[in-house]
């Protein structure tokens, strides 16, 4: 299907993984927990090439093993790469230890039992969960002494098994009633959870329609199924919400198709291809949909678009190479969760990545297409650009409502964020150790105050600009999170530009804005525009009980009396520098001011020393000469006026 203005969301990773595509000599083999794959040729005896993610030619393990009769049924191996797990009948498993990369194949262990294996999974370095017909049993491969001894099993009919590697779950399709029940398999442990509720009465379900896996770090059960009433298809997604509550079925998916689908999981998107019109659909659980029955009903983020066009590029003395277009949504495809897709005839994995900016354009909702960008672990620059146009001025005051409730999402996260953090700062003492990465994890996109200052100045000055300012200081202030310095510088250079003093003073009022002496001295720097700008500092200063800087203003300013009363009631006469306030008293050139401050420092003498002269160490003699020259004749009885 084209795609108008050839916007694709959907794209194969630019460089597969090649092996040797299917013949009639080689077989091709998938494990989804290493995320390998096996080109086996002439059942192994004349080679086995494995290859995974990010494999070199000097990772990539190559070795021969002998064809013991058979065909292989399944291939893995163990997490380190030390054991080889062979099946080629339907009761027995071969386990060829490695050296290095090359196998011991005189040391090759077979464990059979007596009944019908479903398939295997490994668990640890050397523990493997065998799954049959008569339940789910957990071996120990011991190669020294070559044995496999049983540690667990679990008894229970099965038909078939799904496994999700990520959680450490099989889903298990039982043989009487066809329930579908998760079971946790890890080291020496099985435990079975509650069943997956299919409804009354119970369905059957075919292992084709069934997918595993995890969205947003929950375990999710996806079955794809008809709508009884238009016929056409819809997954069910039950979610796993934690230990020991049943799978319980919260969303459905709306297809609005018939034919055959697949499913995949990327970035926490749930993605629906269609063959048929080959096509992709994507579905994002986070967003709200139509609540019935306490299920939410979900159509796709935007209308089906085909996974972006992939050419294979082919050996070729040509600098250029030669291009091979790739036919998409095959069928020779096999997906694998919870991003790959695998085309055994054309030899090659693929990894589905999102392409989150040509999406981002077919998103028309503002507010919707935030909530998106939020969960998606490559939205946060996108999400900026999107704020950054949004209080651009071409949208002008128009769409205020609109940033309002964007800057209420954003915060909301960030808000979450910095109380982490804070209870992680406070709830320990520094003595004791503790991990707290697990809590530590930031969310998906965080943007904080310093992204947010970026956006701002690059409209700074405008007409609107103040409105905007506000609206985020009122967000920020909605959600207790305190103004940053940089965000405050901001605000205030933008309200002394406007003139707006009186916001400005309801915001130190009201405490809205950083307290700290770099933000009240920013005010200062400006109190040439205004002066009610410097008391608007100054009151700043007096919350944070900076008086010191208080008392260097007001002598700045000639305010040397109401300095002095301040330094008298905040520092204790024994700290009241007598040489700085004389000389600012003198500056003033007012007989009275000095005269009065210089009788204040004579009291405090005869209090501190009992005496009225003045101690050498202070250097006030000039101004015990000043005094006397101009007021030769006094009475020092006479209390000065402060």
């Amino acid at each position: 299907m084209d795609n108008p203005n050839g916007i694709h969301y959907i794209e194969l990773s630019p460089n597969p993984i090649r092996f040797d595509a299917v013949s009639q000599l080689t077989n091709v083999f998938f494990d989804d927990s290493n995320k390998q794959i096996f080109a086996v040729r002439s059942g192994g005896a004349t080679g086995v090439v494995v290859k995974g993610p990010g494999s070199t030619d000097d990772t990539v393990i190559s070795f021969c093993m002998s064809d013991r009769g058979g065909a292989i049924r399944s291939i893995k191996f163990s997490p380190d790469n030390q054991i080889l797990a062979v099946q080629r009948k339907e009761n027995a498993v071969e386990f060829i230890c490695f050296q290095g990369d090359q196998p011991l194949l005189q040391e090759i262990i077979t464990h059979q039992v007596k009944n019908m294996i479903h398939g295997f999974v490994w668990v640890h370095n050397r523990e493997v969960a065998l799954i049959s017909n008569t339940g789910v049993e957990v071996y120990t491969v011991v190669p020294e002494k070559r044995q496999v001894r049983s540690v667990k099993s679990l008894s229970i009919g099965i038909k078939w098994f799904a496994w999700c590697c990520d959680a450490n779950v099989a889903l298990l399709c039982t043989s009487e009633g066809n329930s579908l029940i998760p079971v946790l398999v890890k080291q020496k442990v099985i435990t079975k959870l509650p069943k997956v509720d299919l409804g009354s009465p119970s369905r059957d379900v075919q292992e084709s329609k069934v997918t595993l896996g995890q969205v947003y770090g929950v375990l999710a059960v996806l079955i794809l199924q008809s709508n009884s009433s238009s016929g056409q298809m819809e997954v069910e997604v039950h979610l796993l919400n934690g230990p020991g509550l049943a799978p319980r079925l919260c969303h459905v998916l709306r297809l609005s198709l018939v034919g055959r689908f697949a499913i995949n999981t990327v970035d926490n998107l749930i993605v629906v291809h269609h063959q048929a019109s080959g096509t992709s659909l994507l579905f994002d659980i986070s967003l709200p949909g139509e609540v019935i029955n306490e299920i939410t009903h979900h159509t796709p983020i935007t209308p089906g678009r085909s996974i972006k066009p992939f050419g294979l590029k082919l050996p070729s003395l040509s600098p250029d190479g030669q291009i091979l277009p790739c036919e998409l949504y095959s069928t020779h495809w096999v997906l694998f969760q919870p991003n790959i897709v695998i085309d055994a005839k054309l030899g090659c994995m693929w990894f589905l990545n999102l392409c989150i900016e040509p999406l981002s354009q077919l998103i028309s909702d503002r507010i919707r297409l935030t909530e998106f960008l939020l969960q998606r672990s490559s939205g946060k620059q996108v999400l900026l650009k999107v704020v950054s146009q949004l209080v651009d001025d071409q949208y002008k005051g128009s769409l205020l409502p609109v940033l309002e409730t964007i800057f209420s999402r954003i915060n909301k996260i960030y808000a979450s964020w910095v109380q982490l953090e804070l209870h992680n700062q406070t709830a320990q003492p520094s003595n004791v150790k503790t991990t707290t990465l697990k809590q530590s994890t930031p969310p998906i996109v965080l943007i904080e105050q310093l992204d947010m200052v970026q956006i701002f100045q690059r409209v700074s000055r405008r007409p609107y600009t103040e409105s905007i300012l506000m609206l985020y200081l009122q967000s920020l202030n909605k959600f207790n999170i305190a103004a940053q310095e940089e965000l405050s510088k901001m605000i205030i250079s933008e309200l002394i530009n406007n003139r707006s003093f009186d916001t400005l003073r309801r915001l130190v009022s009201y405490s809205m804005l950083l307290e700290s002496k770099s933000v009240a001295c920013f005010l200062l720097s400006h109190s040439d525009v205004d002066s009610a700008i410097s008391q608007v500092a100054i009151d700043m200063l007096g919350k944070i009980q900076a008086h010191e800087i208080i008392i260097e203003v007001m002598l700045g300013q000639g305010k040397v009396i109401d300095a002095l009363r301040l330094a008298k009631n905040s520092l204790g006469l024994d700290k009241v520098p007598a040489r700085k306030f004389l000389e600012a008293a003198y500056k003033t050139k007012d007989d009275l001011i000095f005269h009065s401050v210089f009788r204040f420092f004579q009291m405090r003498n005869l209090k501190l020393y009992e005496t009225l002269s003045f101690p050498k160490a202070e250097q006030c003699t000039e101004f015990i000469q000043h005094y006397n020259n101009t007021f030769p004749v006094d009475n020092p009885s006479r209390p000065p006026i402060c």
